[in-house]
């Protein structure tokens, strides 16, 4: 296993960093400045975001998530990876350079299962960043946590597919920009459990589709992305909306969590490297009781374990990454649910720890803080929660011990 990036992944990272230095951070300010003075209005892209996109793409650090060079910039998922933490420093960044979901993911799927005319009708656009997209497939009525559990139906009528049920948590449908939807209903009960649903792409401006509310996260509605509820009530389309075809909702599925997963923890994991950067300024530099705060305490141990968790964390996320690269998706399926469990932990609890070392100031917007806390906290929800992921990796390491001990399983039902 090689851990060492390539030269196209080294130009990457030079030129991402310098253009984060140079441009994303100092506009964050001035992101959150426009952001609150539309805030009585309908919710606005930022003129800077816009600025920004168009500064980025110029410099060609754009769609650099796909690894496909017709579409993307043509790395690998190891490749990525270190691009993904840069841009995890900061919130704005991902939608600056393209690369911010739930578009990635939807880009993904259009790219890998899409028909010629909904690539040519989403996903260039998509490409171009001139729309955004959301994805629809967590229910408010049912654990969601178990997919299977899904009612939202998408119920195949001659050469017409009707959509009906309400989807919660999509993210990005508050979006000015955002123009489609992936939809993912039940179409045939009576198929196998993990091919009787469908992914279909539905206009926003559909006839029986309802935007119900916006929903708060920890009291902020991440404006201008947005997390909504909405409704599909008789929502007709034709039958080439579906894609890749009736029944093969899950498998699509499974093929945009893979990559998605490492986007997210490596992005993380570049918050908590933030934080930890935060942390250790705030404690060289603030001064109580006659000491830095650094000299008081146990800080310097959290400091030290934040360390060690950090990179623990980025080791087993790169690991991932080259086993999806080496091997595929199936056989890093136990890597891809151990980083979900600990990326997004390990920020938490570094982010934590600096909001600490920061007292009242950390709870502000001053530092970033609260909304990277947010973030991560999400994380561990987002894309399946902790304990999917531990049945997960627990399942898998009982079957591959059993194997090598010559043990049989207890049934399903046992």
């Amino acid at each position: 296993m090689d851990f060492s990036f390539s030269a196209k992944a080294k130009d990457h990272i030079a030129r991402l960093t310098a253009f984060m230095d140079d441009h994303v951070h100092p506009a964050e300010a001035d992101y959150a400045r426009q952001l609150r003075e539309s805030a009585s209005g309908p919710w606005i892209v930022p003129p800077v975001m816009t600025e920004l996109k168009a500064k980025a793409r110029a410099a060609g650090l754009w769609n650099l998530f796909l690894p496909d060079d017709e579409y993307g910039a043509g790395l690998s998922n190891a490749d990525y990876a270190p691009l993904a933490e840069l841009t995890g420093r900061s919130l704005i960044a991902p939608e600056i350079f393209n690369c911010n979901a739930p578009d990635t993911g939807n880009m993904e799927v259009l790219v890998k299962y899409g028909s010629p005319a909904q690539k040519e009708r989403w996903l260039m656009p998509l490409l171009e960043g001139a729309i955004r997209s959301a994805f629809c497939m967590t229910e408010p009525a049912v654990a969601s946590s178990d997919a299977t559990n899904m009612r939202a139906t998408a119920v195949v009528k001659g050469d017409r597919v009707i959509l009906n049920g309400r989807k919660w948590w999509s993210t990005g449908l508050g979006h000015p920009d955002c123009r489609v939807l992936i939809f993912m209903g039940l179409t045939d009960p009576e198929a196998p459990k993990h091919a009787r649903h469908s992914m279909v792409l539905v206009p926003l401006d559909t006839p029986g589709v309802k935007i119900e509310r916006m929903l708060p996260v920890f009291g902020a509605l991440d404006e201008p992305y947005g997390h909504g509820e909405i409704s599909f009530t008789d929502v007709e389309l034709p039958l080439d909306a579906i894609i890749a075809g009736p029944g093969r909702g899950f498998e699509i599925a499974q093929g945009r969590l893979g990559p998605g997963r490492i986007h997210h923890c490596m992005r993380a994991i570049g918050a908590a490297e933030r934080a930890l950067e935060l942390l250790c300024r705030r404690a060289l530099t603030r001064v109580a009781f006659g000491k830095p705060l650094v000299a008081l305490g146990g800080n310097v141990d959290i400091i030290a374990n934040a360390r060690l968790a950090i990179e623990q964390a980025r080791l087993l996320t790169l690991k991932a990454a080259w086993l999806m690269d080496t091997v595929g998706v199936k056989g890093a399926m136990s890597e891809i649910s151990q980083i979900k469990v600990v990326a997004p932990s390990v920020a938490q609890q570094v982010i934590d720890a600096a909001i600490q070392i920061h007292g009242g100031a950390g709870l502000s917007d001053d530092f970033g803080l609260a909304g990277l806390y947010a973030y991560a906290r999400v994380l561990r929800i987002a894309d399946g929660p902790d304990e999917v992921h531990r049945a997960l990796i627990a399942k898998l390491e009982l079957k591959a011990q059993a194997a090598r001990a010559g043990i049989s399983l207890p049934s399903a039902r046992g």
